[in-house]
């Protein structure tokens, strides 16, 4: 069972109507898809954004439309046209181009012409038959200023994504409870099977980009971790904007962990979370480092959303063949934000100083995954600092995988299993 984590706002499609529907009828044998131009955008920008929208705020944004702004560069004629026969080779159009770009300060582009993207035979038929959907459908962003309207998308979205949860949480017995913890809500969900003395603990950070997932969901959400991990779940119901806003969230996963640790041993307690709740699991670990907290046992970051700032690759590369994160969440990242730097490590823990400390960690990403960035340079920025880490990239897995309808998913919780029984086994 794999979590979605973040599912893009408006996407009203659960994964059991995909299971059954899309099985049922061949998949088509290529999706379309329009790329033009791949700009970077980095940190500097993002925190210029962040600085420049403490009210108001600009229409939602797709990273294609922020592609179509930019200046196109020509594609060079191929090398075998180029020149006349005895003439030494001279920069063709597209390369002066590109060097005049980069003298003036903007990023070098490459031109992608449109093109027809195969829907993969390499991955079982159920994924095929999931990413043969194409683009799931998003709702604009409403502006930065328009609580209401954030509070009402936020709702239906939740509504619409409830029966996906539902259903995972049906396939795990298990005891579910209540308890605050330092006055943030948490589930505490027990495997069928657990025994008394175990004393192992997973601290779960739901994910929702930030700003959904929590109440219902989470308590849902939770049951389907602590199938994934097989032990004792702790899901934080961490308070979200639009109401509480960055470092709110935060703050309740830090109080999560503080509660944890009066009556366990650090190396008991496991702290994880997908997408966003990647995010938050590795913010508060950097924090609670900080605080003087000891660190946990293990991370486990699945598909994480670990840069606020949007500047790796794949944040490119990857949006048109993401079928769920194909739409920029710097308009949420900015709410969530709510006036402080994107690039900071506790808003995007990417940016963390690693040498300080973090413990060995797991990540997962998609060939097809926007994130992907995300995971490989978690991966390696962990490596430069000598932590244990390990990466797995699936084939052809969008943002979230393929939301528990196919085989691969089955492999990315053996993973996690494997990684934590593991992590969990140094402390006996």
């Amino acid at each position: 069972m794999l979590r979605p984590g973040n599912v893009e706002l408006g996407a009203a499609k659960t994964a059991a109507g995909v299971a059954c529907s899309s099985l049922a009828k061949k998949p088509p044998s290529v999706v379309r898809i329009g790329v033009v131009v791949c700009p970077a955008i980095t940190a500097s920008d993002a925190r210029s954004r962040s600085r420049a929208t403490s009210s108001g705020g600009r229409p939602a944004e797709s990273r294609s439309s922020r592609q179509n702004r930019s200046r196109p560069v020509s594609a060079p004629p191929p090398f075998w046209g180029g020149w006349d026969a005895g003439s030494p080779p001279t920069l063709d159009t597209g390369q002066q181009e590109r060097r005049s770009m980069m003298a003036d300060g903007s990023p070098p582009a490459l031109h992608v012409p449109a093109r027809d993207i195969p829907v993969p035979a390499s991955v079982s038929a159920q994924a095929q038959a999931f990413l043969a959907q194409g683009l799931m459908r998003t709702s604009p962003r409403p502006s930065l200023d328009d609580l209401d309207a954030w509070r009402k998308t936020i709702a239906a979205t939740e509504d619409a994504m409830l029966p996906m949860y539902e259903q995972r949480a049906s396939r795990v017995a298990a005891d579910i409870a209540e308890i605050d913890a330092e006055g943030t809500r948490v589930y505490v969900v027990t495997p069928d099977g657990t025994l008394g003395d175990d004393r192992r603990v997973f601290l779960d950070v739901h994910g929702g980009a930030l700003i959904q997932g929590g109440g219902e969901t989470c308590r849902l959400n939770a049951i389907a971790t602590a199938g994934q991990v097989g032990a004792r779940t702790w899901a934080v119901d961490y308070r979200m904007p639009p109401d509480h806003p960055y470092p709110t969230p935060l703050d309740d996963c830090v109080s999560a962990y503080r509660a944890i640790l009066r009556d366990h041993r650090p190396d008991e307690v496991i702290v994880g979370g997908g997408s966003a709740g990647a995010n938050l699991a590795a913010a508060l670990i950097l924090r609670a480092r900080d605080e003087g907290l000891p660190l946990p046992a293990a991370a486990v970051l699945l598909t994480p959303e670990l840069d606020l700032t949007e500047s790796g690759d794949s944040f490119q590369t990857n949006a048109a063949v993401d079928i769920v994160g194909s739409q920029s969440l710097i308009p949420v990242n900015l709410l969530y934000a709510d006036g402080h730097d994107l690039a900071h490590p506790y808003l995007s823990p990417l940016f963390g100083d690693f040498v300080k400390g973090f413990p060995p960690t797991l990540l997962t990403a998609g060939t097809r995954d926007v994130f992907l960035s995300n995971a490989v340079r978690m991966h390696r920025a962990l490596r430069t600092a000598a932590i244990p880490a390990e990466l797995h990239i699936f084939e052809a897995a969008p943002h979230g995988g393929f939301f528990g309808t196919a085989p691969e998913d089955g492999e990315v919780d053996r993973q996690v299993r494997q990684f934590v029984d593991t992590c969990w086994a140094r402390s006996n």
